[in-house]
Formats: structure tokens, C-alpha cells, sequence
């Protein structure tokens, strides 16, 4: 049976992974050098569908036996989804997922013993109220944050040093980490208040994962030559799929599915070796029929809107400025005097709205010129205007 997972599914069985073995064995080997009082720190970077999520499930899978893995993802939390992401916010998730982690691995008393800690460390309590049974601190005054970040900083620490002999170590992974840009002007300080704590670490590793451009200015706040973590840490690109590599996995996985040859380079030019295009693509394509460069591109234009849901999300929390930004370079890359030209504004109105749409990976900026990065949102904006005869600005 073939098998091949829908895009979203990013807790992917052995079965259904493929590829990264270099991925997987270079990454797996720096993480283990955690138990030898070495870990690494490490920012893996990717367009968003690359496959980040999934790899980082498989290497926890992998290394569970012998780590204790606490992975927190910043787009669960509560508060960003209220647009409350704070240090506070962050810190009582963190927290929250220690806890579940350590019961995960059959540390059964370990909330017992936080409370303990927690005594024994002076921080002022409002309450510690249970939320399916882990136990949550709540500060009762805004001078009590500092106390209890500390404390949840030096957690993984503490909680090694009790039970070194049941683990080889503590690896953190820190999903979605580009969120924390949402701290606004508190981003660059907390970078550097974890740097402060990550840098002393002998037996806990720190991985955070990002669907980052390499134009994003996040990047330079953390790992650049005056970021927080100066280039101490890691930074390592996980690249779509290869041509030959698309290829491999259909006649693998897919292998219902007979593309001619033209058919098959059509599909990869739609799809860029994304997994989650792939995956997302290949559900909706019937079997028992020829897929040629014809048929493809039929079925592309009818499977877009779900190929380009994360990016519809995206393209309505734009501005409207960023949105006319975009279409304006739907046909051709453009220098940004040209842009501003087009819009009929200054060159130096539309920097804010450029660095945004670089920071969210929505165009990139090569040879002096601004382009859409992605063909399926391209593809999407034009088929809307084709339909309307209007881009769609407004919400819808």
C-alpha cells in the first residue's frame, strides 16, 4: 500500500519519513554530544512545509530512550493566539511543558518535587493551581517575574542533576520559534536573557526550529555578528526536496499514480520539492490516468486553494500597502524605486512594508531587485484575478 501522508501531518510514522538521512545522522550525532558535556545549540531554518516539525518528531522519537526531550511549540500557547505573547507567557509554557515531559518519561513524583523547589527558592506565589495535573505557578506581583524565569531557566538543569542516572542528558526543542518576534521591543533582551542561561549548560541542549528566510532580520538578532548568540550557535538549513528526490518518493510511495515526463516537471515546478506541497498535491490526483503537463496543471488550479491556505492566511493579515507591495511584483522582479513608482509613493514609504514581507518570507531581494517568493502564491493571486477581475484586498 502506498503511503503517503496528508501535508499537515507533521508526526509522521517510519513508515511514512523519507529522506534526511544526512539530516537525521549529522543532527542526531551533534544532539548526542550532549551526554559528553558538550551540547550543541542549534537554530535549524527553513520555508515553512520544508518538513522542520516532522524532522524535529523523528529526532525525538529517535533519541527518547536515552534524553529526556521537552518540546514546546510558541503557536500552542494561548497567549499568542490572543496576541499576548509575552517573557511571562513564554515562561509558564515552558514550565508547563517540563512538567508534562518529565511525567512522559516516568519521572512520576517530579511535580512534588518543583514544589519543593519552588519553597526553597523564596519566589512569591499568588497560587500554584493544577491544569490537568500539572501544577502552575501564577505570580501575584510583576516583581516576582524575574524569580520565576530564573527558576524555570535553571529547571532542565536541576531536574539532570537528580536524575542524571536515568538520563543521558536534556534536549529542549523550541518550535515556531519565530514567533518571539511578537515580544516587539522585548525580543532582543530576552534573546539575550536565554543566551545568559543556554551558554553554562553542560548537560541540557537547546534546538529551536523556524520557518525563517535568510533575510530575515531575526536571524541577524540572534546568530548574527552583534545578535545575542553572537554565531555560537548552529545554524543549519533544511532544503525541499530535490528533483530526483520528488521523483524517488512518488515512484515509492505514490506508485499508482503514472506521470509522463513532462507531466512529472510540471508537478515539482508547482510544488518546489515542498513536502507539504508534495503530500498535499499527490491526495488529490486520481489514479488510472495519464498526468501529463496538461493534466497536471488542470489539477493544480483546482487543488490551489488548499496548496496555498497558510499563505491566504498570511496574505490577509497583510496591509494593504504589503498586499499592493506583492502584486505589484507578480509578473517581474522590481527594484524598489520601481515599486514605489508603480504605488505612487516614496521610495523610503514602503521600507517598513519591504522589511516585513522579507522578515515573513513572502518575497526575497537578489541583484538589486524585490521578488514573490513562492509560485503558489503567485499562483493563487493570479487565478483570483482571473475569477474577480480584482485582486482580493479586502477580506473574504
Amino acid at each position: 500500500m502506498d503511503i503517503i501522508p496528508w501535508g499537515l501531518n507533521a508526526d509522521l510514522t517510519d513508515d511514512q519519513f523519507f529522506n534526511r538521512e544526512r539530516d537525521i545522522i549529522f543532527l542526531t550525532k551533534l544532539l548526542d554530544s550532549t551526554k559528553d558535556e558538550i551540547p550543541p545549540a542549534l537554530l535549524l531554518t527553513g520555508i515553512r512545509g520544508v518538513g522542520k516539525t516532522a524532522l524535529l518528531n523523528k529526532l525525538k522519537n529517535d533519541l527518547k530512550k536515552d534524553y529526556l526531550i521537552i518540546y514546546l511549540d510558541l503557536s500552542s500557547s494561548n497567549n499568542y493566539q490572543e496576541d499576548k505573547l509575552s517573557r511571562m507567557a513564554f515562561m509558564q509554557l515552558f514550565y508547563k511543558r517540563i512538567i508534562e515531559s518529565c511525567k512522559e518519561y516516568g519521572l512520576k513524583t517530579i511535580d512534588k518535587q518543583i514544589e519543593s523547589w519552588f519553597k526553597t527558592h523564596n519566589i512569591s506565589l499568588k497560587n500554584i493551581f493544577n491544569v490537568d495535573g500539572v501544577p502552575v505557578p501564577i505570580v501575584g506581583f510583576e516583581e516576582d517575574y524575574t524569580k520565576l524565569a530564573d527558576f524555570v531557566m535553571n529547571l532542565p538543569r536541576k531536574i539532570y542533576e537528580k536524575y542524571s542516572d536515568e538520563m543521558d542528558g536534556i534536549l529542549i526543542f523550541i518550535d515556531e520559534f519565530q514567533l518571539i518576534k511578537d515580544l516587539d521591543d522585548e525580543t532582543n533582551g530576552f534573546l539575550w536573557y536565554l543566551r545568559s542561561f543556554i551558554q553554562t549548560e553542560k548537560n541540557v541542549s537547546y534546538t529551536f526550529t523556524g520557518s525563517m528566510s535568510m533575510e530575515d532580520s531575526l536571524l541577524g538578532e540572534i546568530n548574527g555578528a552583534k545578535g545575542a548568540f553572537g554565531g555560537r550557535m548552529l545554524t543549519y538549513q533544511i532544503e525541499p526536496f530535490s528533483y530526483e528526490t520528488t521523483k524517488r518518493y512518488l515512484i515509492e510511495r505514490a506508485s499508482h499514480l503514472e506521470f509522463s515526463d513532462d507531466g512529472f516537471e510540471r508537478f515539482y515546478k508547482c510544488t518546489r520539492g515542498i513536502p507539504f506541497y508534495i503530500n498535499t498535491f499527490v491526495r488529490f490526483l486520481m489514479p488510472g490516468e495519464m498526468l501529463d503537463k496538461k493534466r497536471v496543471s488542470e489539477e493544480f488550479a483546482n487543488v490551489l486553494p488548499f496548496l496555498a491556505i497558510n499563505l491566504i492566511n498570511d496574505w490577509k493579515n497583510l496591509s494593504k500597502q504589503e498586499q499592493k507591495i506583492i502584486t505589484t511584483l507578480l509578473d517581474e522582479p522590481l527594484r524598489r524605486v520601481d515599486i514605489a513608482k508603480k504605488l505612487d509613493v516614496t521610495s523610503g514609504g514602503i521600507g517598513g512594508s519591504l522589511n516585513n514581507l522579507l522578515n515573513n518570507g513572502l518575497i526575497k531581494y537578489e541583484k538589486s531587485r524585490y521578488f514573490v517568493s513562492d509560485n503558489i502564491l503567485i499562483a493563487w493571486l493570479k487565478g483570483e484575478y482571473d475569477r474577480k477581475g480584482v485582486y482580493p484586498y479586502r477580506d473574504f
